[in-house]
């Protein structure tokens, strides 16, 4: 998990259950993806304003893309 912190001391990441965010302050969360199959079962990871990622064969496959583009465009 990557975390970053700006110089106003707010902390962004994307959200998971690996850490209780809750206890470090008050979160503020908002979608940045959507990973869906399309009509012939291949996946893909669609960006708020950003890219189509895909296809991929597999939902994990389309997950691992997603958080990989998060992490290296978002945060």
């Amino acid at each position: 998990m990557t975390l970053t912190i700006d110089p106003h001391g707010t902390l962004r990441c994307l959200y998971t259950e690996a850490i209780p965010l809750g206890e470090i302050g008050r979160l503020h969360i908002v979608r940045a993806s959507r990973v869906e199959p399309d009509e012939q079962g291949q996946w893909y990871a669609d960006i708020v304003d950003g890219p189509l990622l895909g296809p991929y064969p597999t939902r994990s496959a389309a997950l691992q893309a997603e958080v990989a583009h998060i992490e290296a465009n978002t945060l």
